[in-house]
């Protein structure tokens, strides 16, 4: 039987309709307190479809995990990912608990989930800790509908300076703890004590937003003396009532930006009352209607944002020329594999990026194309750059896309702005590429495979968030272009062998070319510069003999700043690129369980194997020209001479 997934908000719903919850709050010392105080439980509706195995591995992981915590660590992530039912868990204490607390209420969460049975999901929320295990990928998730609070019922005696004190304290929270190293912080100011805390897994701005929908919620608590809430990824707790150790406490001041702690408007959302919430919600609500209504009878030239509802907009070509300039060279962000892309300027303001497609048109292609579209622009997810919208009627096939102003990643590792990167920087966007991929192949309703993944192919949002460009184009060309035909293909230096040699298509081209690109982001070298040291040999070809002689430090990029990475760390990203890049296929891991591997604090389960290299009779340079502002491709025909299994 297939893999059953779970919606996430329905999932999170589930927790809510099928649980009874369980309310006491803060009773207790601050001492050798576990804080197993049952907030929230909830199974799936679903079950697993072998138990016995699922039972084995559930076993398995919480053996691991409670050798983490053992080991003195306050968050753990175990997969098994490769069973029948695949398997992902993460645990996390509150840090201000001491390792035996944090064990005792890892094993308060343990004996409590179990209850759930066979369900392929379930979680678990204690005052103290959060368990949570499910059949697919979930560790970045933020916030998500029915995201719950809990207050407390004795109310505070000056409520004015109360509620005063207890926003500012928490809002400082929320706007220093995504700053702060592993995401968690404790203070106590005017006889508040609070904390705030982000699943470490999450990204930097999704643990901001998280935090906020948390705070907004809060609101409802005060001035009750006492108040949590709680979401996917995030917890924030305040109370009059000392719960942690004097010796927890943490300055925010370094972590808020100048003017944060005094203005109580720093927070979106944080109204005075629940009333006036409500009274925003409602007046926004009425905005936004007429602010579609108006939208709605515009032009669609003039129109973004409304793919979701609507499919891809339909751009006037007169539009599109006048936009980008009649598509002068001053306009132009770059030369790809299928073709041109120009930054472009819309008469709303908007800026956009052009892409004209180098493809014959004809009947079979007009066909294809829009119902091609329509399947892209519904892509959505913040590691792929999004499809806004086409122009089918014209000289040329446009593709218009969201406009980054960060342009391509190449830039950053070996173009003008080499070097701006620092490692979590890079390790980010490592992530990020992986991510974009797994929702590519195993998230969409359609497995897309890219075949073209480099460096001049992902883009960076202004927060140098990784955006794959290009994905989808590869099926928009004729059936009877094949690989071998066109220079659509990939890039030498990135394309998997079995596919440059046989044309063997599958996901696992992607994450071939994926443990490349990694390999440059660590090195900060092009994969076939052969100007760069060793000349003799391709990066990943340099990779493995470093490996080889377990001398794989000297890849790292030496702008790179060594106090900002751990060694162990670094070697197990390298390794994870030289999985993505074995010879045999089925030997690399599917881009969910790389997700899983860049995340996890363990190193990688099993040892690669010898990569496959590929050669070329003339070892031309990677492509220089490349899109920065869109979607990018860059000349993409390979010219083989040589197939090599060293």
């Amino acid at each position: 039987m297939g893999i059953r997934f779970i919606d996430p908000d329905f999932f999170f719903f589930s927790f809510f309709a099928f649980s009874a919850v369980s309310i006491v709050l803060f009773a207790g010392g601050v001492s050798s307190d576990p804080q197993i105080k049952l907030l929230n439980k909830g199974c799936s509706q679903y079950n697993v479809t072998n138990p016995s195995e699922f039972f084995s591995n559930l076993n398995a992981t919480f053996s691991d995990i409670r050798g983490d915590v053992v080991s003195s660590s306050h968050f753990a992530v175990v997969d098994r990912a490769r069973a029948t039912d695949p398997l992902y868990v993460l645990f996390q204490c509150r840090n201000y608990l001491s390792s035996a607390d944090c064990l005792s209420c890892f094993s308060a969460a343990a004996a409590q989930i179990r209850n759930c049975s066979a369900a392929n999901g379930a979680r678990v929320i204690y005052d103290g800790c959060f368990l949570r295990y499910e059949s697919n990928v979930f560790y970045d998730q933020t916030t998500l509908p029915g995201n719950g609070i809990l207050c407390g019922n004795e109310t505070a005696q000056e409520t004015g300076s109360f509620n005063a004190s207890a926003q500012g304290l928490l809002q400082d929270l929320v706007a220093a703890t995504p700053r702060i190293n592993r995401y968690f912080a404790a203070v106590r100011r005017d006889s508040l004590y609070a904390v705030a805390q982000c699943v470490e897994m999450v990204t930097q701005s999704g643990c901001g937003d998280c935090l906020k929908v948390a705070y907004s919620n809060m609101q409802r608590c005060l001035p009750e003396k006492q108040g949590m809430a709680f979401d996917a990824g995030c917890f924030l707790r305040y109370s009059s009532t000392a719960f942690f150790g004097a010796n927890q406490t943490i300055d925010l001041a370094p972590f808020l930006r100048k003017g944060g702690s005094s203005k109580k408007n720093a927070i979106i959302g944080g109204v005075a009352g629940g009333a006036g919430f409500l009274l925003l919600l409602v007046f926004l609500f009425y905005l936004l209607k007429r602010l579609t209504r108006v939208e709605k009878t515009r032009n669609d030239r003039d129109i973004l944002g409304a793919t979701e509802l609507r499919g891809p907009v339909n751009f006037h070509y007169k539009d599109l020329k006048s936009a980008t300039n009649n598509f002068s060279e001053e306009n132009k962000l770059g030369e790809g594999g299928f073709g041109g892309v120009y930054m472009g300027l819309l008469k709303n303001g908007n800026k956009v990026a052009v892409k004209k497609l180098a493809i014959t048109q004809d009947h079979r292609v007009q066909a294809n194309f829009k119902s091609e579209v329509k399947l892209i622009s519904n892509v959505h997810h913040r590691n792929l750059v999004r499809l806004l919208g086409c122009c089918s009627k014209g000289p040329e096939l446009l593709l218009v896309y969201e406009f980054m102003a960060n342009k391509s990643l190449d830039k950053f590792l070996f173009g003008d702005r080499s070097g701006s990167l620092n490692w979590k920087q890079r390790f980010d966007i490592i992530v990020g590429i992986a991510r974009g991929l797994a929702y590519l192949h195993d998230e969409f309703h359609v497995c897309i495979i890219h075949r073209d993944i480099k460096s001049s192919n992902i883009l960076l949002d202004d927060d140098l968030q990784a955006k794959i460009a290009d994905f989808g184009l590869a099926r928009l060309l004729p059936e009877n272009q094949s690989h071998l035909s066109t220079k659509f293909a990939g890039t030498l230096g990135y394309t998997a062998p079995e596919y440059a040699i046989h044309g063997q298509l599958s996901e696992k081209v992607d994450t071939y070319s994926f443990g490349v690109v990694v390999l440059e982001i660590i090195g900060g070298r092009k994969s076939n510069d052969i100007k760069l040291e060793p000349v003799t040999q391709y990066l990943l070809e340099w990779a493995w003999k470093l490996y080889e002689t377990d001398s794989l430090m000297r890849l790292v990029d030496e702008k790179l700043d060594k106090n900002e990475y751990r060694e162990d760390e670094m070697k197990k990203v390298i390794e994870v690129a030289l999985l993505c890049t074995q010879s045999t296929v089925s030997s690399r891991p599917t881009m969910s369980e790389v997700v899983v591997m860049l995340l996890s604090r363990e190193g990688t389960s099993r040892a690669p194997t010898r990569p496959t290299f590929i050669e070329a009779t003339n070892r031309a340079r990677g492509d220089s020209s490349t899109s920065t502002g869109s979607s990018s491709a860059s000349n993409a025909t390979i010219s083989i001479s040589r197939f090599s299994a060293r």
